[in-house]
């Protein structure tokens, strides 16, 4: 009985996550097209790009066109895809056509196209993040790539994406006969996948190092005593000298990196270090969870 209580209580706290992720995320995504982009005749391509060359051309209320052209797709993709994901893209679809229209009353923020890629392009960025880190969607290029992908796995989804969103700028610049439509909308695009890396990873990026030394012992006591941050070593051998090396693996926080590098240099100046970014860590003394609420 505990064990189900327990459960259900992960159960409605991962239920309150997806509502809150979809909320947010569809409104900031709703802020930056209604307020930013739309105004400007800028987009981050999906079917919002096509909604505002249907907005121009037809004067249909940009919300309303993006669930129209979603209809045929939600249908094909309860059969291909899975109907939570699908169910969870619906409600982000509508929110997101809805909070568009509320927010398309409202007078743009700016009329520069420059200051409206930006601003447009990190704002939606930011908002995808979120409705991403639930495992869901707003329709769109996202979901026609999840059916494309059902019917022949050989296409990657970021090329379905970029395929369609390319398409789309392409097609604003045919209608808009204004090649700065496509330019700009091009740094909105930029900037919005910017966003969605940065939320993901965190702008506290962790590095990893490799430190060759003789006196590997040491470093890896005094990086422990100093950094707190525990080293690993690996068994390495030179091949142009041909003999056995220990490398010392170790991970941390920029500033953290910054102070072990310097320990490793002033113990042995003839240290060897090697230091890139590490996209994710997991694990004791790093963040166990990516959910952006806890």
């Amino acid at each position: 009985m505990m064990g189900i209580n327990h459960l259900n209580k992960y159960s409605i706290k991962d239920l309150l996550f997806s509502i809150i992720g979809l909320v947010v995320g569809t409104f900031l995504m709703a802020c930056s097209t209604a307020l930013f982009l739309l105004p400007n005749k800028l987009s981050t391509g999906g079917f919002s790009g096509i909604a505002t060359i249907v907005y121009y051309l037809c004067n249909l209320p940009v919300g309303i066109a993006m669930i129209i052209l979603n209809i045929p797709l939600f249908v094909i993709a309860l059969f291909r895809v899975g109907k939570k994901f699908v169910f969870k893209s619906i409600v982000g679809t509508i929110l997101l056509a809805t909070f568009i229209d509320m927010l398309g009353r409202s007078q743009a923020i700016t009329t520069d196209k420059f200051l409206a890629c930006i601003y447009g392009g990190i704002i939606m960025g930011i908002g995808t993040a979120l409705i991403l880190k639930v495992d869901a969607s707003t329709g769109g290029s996202d979901l026609l790539s999840f059916v494309i992908r059902s019917f022949n796995k050989k296409f990657k989804s970021a090329d379905l994406i970029i395929g369609v969103d390319t398409l789309i700028i392409v097609a604003s610049i045919l209608v808009f006969k204004e090649i700065e439509i496509g330019l700009y909308s091009a740094i909105a695009i930029f900037l919005m996948g910017k966003m969605i890396d940065i939320v993901f990873e965190g702008v506290n990026f962790t590095k990893v190092l490799f430190i060759i030394s003789e006196k590997y012992d040491e470093i890896s006591k005094v990086v422990g005593n100093d950094v707190k941050r525990g080293s690993t070593g690996i068994y390495a051998k030179g091949m142009h000298s041909g003999s056995n090396k220990m490398m010392l693996f170790c991970v941390g926080s920029r500033n953290e990196v910054i102070k072990i590098k310097n320990i490793a240099t002033r113990i042995d100046g003839k240290a060897f270090i090697v230091i890139f970014n590490a996209r994710e860590t997991w694990g004791k003394g790093f963040e166990k969870s990516s959910n952006f609420l806890q």
